[in-house]
C-alpha cells in the first residue's frame, strides 16, 4: 500500500456507566472534535457501537487525515494536549478504557445505481 493515501485514526472508548459517555460525548461535540479538526484532521464522525447485553457501553471518534506526514503532525504537535485533557476529565478510574488504531484506506471502487430489473416480458 502506497504511504500517501488518506489515513484513518479511530480512538475506541468504553464505558462502566452511560451518563459518563453521555459527558464524554457532549465534550467532544462541545471542542474536543473541533480542535482535532484544527490540528489537521480532515473529518471526524462519532459513532455509538451496539451494544451487546452485559456489554460495556462504547463509543468509536474515527478521524480521517489526508496522509501519513498530516496524521505525524497531529500526533507529534497536538496530541499530547488534547489526550491530557481527555484523561484528566475522563480517567480510568471512572470506567473508561481507551484504544488507538490507525491505518490507511484502501482505495475501493465506486459503487454504480443498479438499473430496475425488467418487468415480466409480455404484459
Amino acid at each position: 500500500m502506497s504511504a500517501t493515501g488518506p489515513v484513518r485514526y479511530t480512538v475506541t472508548a468504553e464505558f462502566d456507566d452511560r451518563a459518563v459517555l453521555d459527558e464524554w460525548i457532549a465534550w467532544l461535540r462541545d471542542g474536543h472534535l473541533a480542535e482535532v479538526l484544527a490540528g489537521g484532521a480532515e473529518h471526524a464522525e462519532v459513532i455509538l457501537l451496539d451494544r451487546e447485553p452485559d456489554a460495556a457501553f462504547a463509543a468509536e471518534v474515527r478521524y480521517r487525515f489526508r496522509d501519513r506526514g498530516s496524521l505525524a503532525s497531529y500526533l507529534r504537535d497536538h496530541a499530547p494536549r488534547l489526550r491530557e485533557e481527555g484523561l484528566r476529565r475522563f480517567p480510568p478510574s471512572r470506567g473508561v478504557r481507551y484504544r488507538r488504531t490507525t491505518g490507511e484506506v484502501a482505495p475501493t471502487p465506486r459503487a454504480e445505481p443498479r438499473a430496475p430489473a425488467d418487468g415480466p416480458r409480455g404484459a
